[in-house]
């Protein structure tokens, strides 16, 4: 018993460290345009609404994601977070929604996706262009009914998941391109908060 507290008294204040870490406070940045963008993001933290993160490779998007995460009253659920482009295609379906037992060779036990791991909290979904077309309607059907459905099951799971998602890819000339869907896009971009490169903000180099 003494233990579960003791677990439990560990866990609240490494939860506290982490809401301290990714606190807009710590993040740096001087440069108007990303004063701008701590005051966009401040504001709508503690809605309920996708956000979509645009930006280069290296401009702290994730950081940022984490900073909405643990600015909203979300901050006591998990953050999950799947890099889009660094997993297999073929893979990539089992690891947002998981899969069931026997759904495939190899598949021994039974096994739960991002989207689960992150109910009741926020799931961070990097790298969203390289999500292949296939799979686009399967998170789009996540979203609408708010329930996923694992790689060779039958049941149907609820999950209460805010989606932040973020590119460096240009998404808006994609879904003119047929290449990715116009109706995820708008769904993913409720909120957009675009990122300045470093050749932008010059003086946070130092």
């Amino acid at each position: 018993m003494r233990e579960k507290h003791s677990l439990r008294e560990e866990n609240i204040i490494l939860k506290k460290e982490l809401i301290e870490k990714y606190s807009f406070q710590n993040i740096i940045g001087k440069n108007a345009k990303m004063l701008e963008v701590f005051d966009l993001i401040q504001s709508v933290a503690d809605s309920e609404a996708s956000i979509l993160i645009l930006g280069e490779s290296g401009t702290g998007k994730e950081l940022i994601a984490k900073a909405i995460h643990y600015g909203s009253s979300r901050r006591d659920g998990p953050f999950v977070s799947i890099n889009c482009a660094a997993i297999p295609e073929t893979l990539l379906e089992s690891e947002l929604f998981g899969y069931k037992k026997g759904a495939f060779t190899g598949a021994v036990n039974d096994k739960k996706g991002k989207f689960f791991l992150a109910n009741g909290g926020t799931l961070f979904l990097d790298e969203i262009g390289d999500m292949p077309l296939y799979l686009q309607a399967k998170i789009l059907r996540a979203l609408q009914e708010k329930e996923i459905e694992p790689v060779g099951g039958e049941a149907k799971v609820k999950i209460n998941v805010r989606v932040i998602s973020a590119t460096n890819k240009p998404l808006d000339k994609w879904v003119k391109e047929g290449k990715f869907r116009e109706d995820l896009f708008y769904r993913l971009n409720v909120i957009e908060v675009k990122l300045p490169s470093l050749r932008e903000r010059k003086d946070d180099i130092p």
